[in-house]
């Protein structure tokens, strides 16, 4: 008689668990804020719940500037405080805002509470962003494991993207079953809350070198001293570049919903379900799939960063595949090809990943350890400046000339940045370095 076969997912699941009980407990915890956090699961349906409430994209456009001009008010401030007075602390004010957001999105009909929920995203996202980057690398300084940047923030950030693919599930589940988009932001209370326990529960030293008690001179000083630090040239090219990419990126990426939707109510399967069901179960698959690409870019941007030469070298490379996605993605909307351009969203995503731990690593090399909150604050407040202004002009071309518009700006940023200077310079040096030359690194732990 043949013995039966282990199912394979059981070698697997136990490969996983050991491999997590040797990596170092802070790092476990550190992935865990991020899948935690990444249950957004408001997240896949957005756009279309705020349809749901008879808002226009331009309205909708309208709100998401509103998020990231509170955002960019409170950014500098927030990291700021972080730094002087306590990066958890920080932290478990922005999971405070989030919980309070979700409660008005998913009360608020018309504009007037989604606002106040968009507002409150933006307190969140001001205290949030930066801060915890900075708690990881305090974390790697004290390990002396500071050369390995790239690896294990990506590696954190493939956690995330982890946890989004498994939210896009759970969101599809939740909007097949109760018929309406407003529930999401009920159920993304639960692991936002887990996630505040989490975070108010890491050990003191995380805090970095905290003062006693506040003080407007401290503050102050520490802004001259950002101010100075902001005036390197290095820093500054990266942070232009970083507003660019992820600002684009950001602005377009949720108008995936409402393209996955009209391609899902043309399919001639499925007809017996609501239009809803029907959206919830195609959105599930799609975001599924575009965070499990998310994570694996992620995890594997170090590598990048090594077969180029440097992370500067990459980040040359990865804008220009930016302009070949764009111009495909152009391609697709001219032409109704709403799968093809899911794709080409898709696309887009996986090199915002590939991008992210590269800027990040960057940012804090040409940076200084005792600025790092307040300089990831300002790099993700460059971000929203670009935001402002762009999200409500793509909203109102999209509505009065449907979507193409919104592969427009992924033309022309690439071309910008190929032509100049600096990018042209990174890629003649990587034409004389041989691959893993000076920016190969040794592998995290975990």
């Amino acid at each position: 008689m043949k013995s039966r076969r282990r199912p394979v997912i059981i070698p697997t699941v136990n490969k996983l668990l050991e491999k997590i009980r040797a990596t170092d407990p802070l790092l476990v915890r550190f992935c865990l804020y991020g899948f935690l956090k990444n249950q957004a699961y408001f997240e896949p349906f957005l756009i279309l719940a705020l349809r749901e409430k008879g808002l226009s994209f331009f309205q909708i456009g309208a709100l998401v500037a509103l998020r990231h001009i509170v955002l960019n008010a409170c950014e500098i401030p927030s990291g700021a405080l972080a730094d002087l007075y306590g990066r958890r602390r920080a932290m478990v004010t922005a999971f405070s805002a989030y919980v309070l957001a979700f409660a008005a999105l998913a009360l608020g009909s018309g504009l007037a509470l989604p606002a106040v929920g968009m507002a409150l995203m933006g307190v969140g996202d001001a205290f949030r962003t930066g801060t915890h980057k900075a708690i990881i690398m305090t974390w790697l300084e004290r390990e002396g494991r500071s050369a390995e940047r790239t690896k294990v923030y990506g590696l954190t950030r493939s956690w995330s993207k982890i946890g989004s693919a498994v939210s896009a599930i759970i969101a599809g589940a939740i909007v097949f079953n109760v018929r309406h988009y407003a529930g999401v932001f009920w159920f993304a209370m639960i692991p936002y809350a887990a996630d505040l326990v989490n975070l108010a529960t890491y050990p003191a030293w995380l805090d970095g070198q905290t003062r006693p008690g506040f003080r407007w001179s401290e503050l102050l000083a520490h802004f001259r001293d950002t101010g100075r630090a902001l005036l390197n040239p290095a820093l500054r090219g990266v942070l232009i570049e970083s507003m660019s990419f992820h600002g684009y990126y950001a602005a377009v990426k949720d108008y995936l919903q409402p393209i996955v939707m009209t391609a899902a109510l043309a399919l001639p399967t499925l007809t017996s379900l609501a239009d809803r069901q029907r959206t919830a179960i195609m959105i599930a698959i799609v975001y599924t799939a575009l965070h499990i690409i998310e994570s694996y870019a992620s995890r594997r941007s170090h590598l990048l960063s090594t077969r180029c030469g440097s992370d500067e070298n990459a980040a040359c490379l990865i804008w220009i595949l930016l302009g070949l996605v764009s111009g495909g993605l152009l391609l697709a909307l001219l032409n109704a090809r709403y799968w093809a351009a899911a794709a080409g969203f898709i696309a887009l995503a996986a090199l915002n990943n590939l991008f992210r731990p590269n800027v990040v690593s960057r940012v804090v090399a040409a940076g200084d350890a005792r600025l790092q909150a307040t300089v990831l604050s300002v790099e993700s407040q460059l971000k929203s400046l670009f935001i402002i202004p762009v999200a409500p002009l793509i909203g109102r071309w999209v509505d009065s000339q449907g979507f193409w518009p919104l592969s427009v700006i992924g033309l022309l940023l690439p071309a910008a940045v190929i032509i100049s200077d600096s990018c042209r310079s990174n890629l003649k040096c990587a034409r004389h370095q041989p691959p893993g030359g000076p920016a190969a690194q040794p592998p995290a732990g975990g």
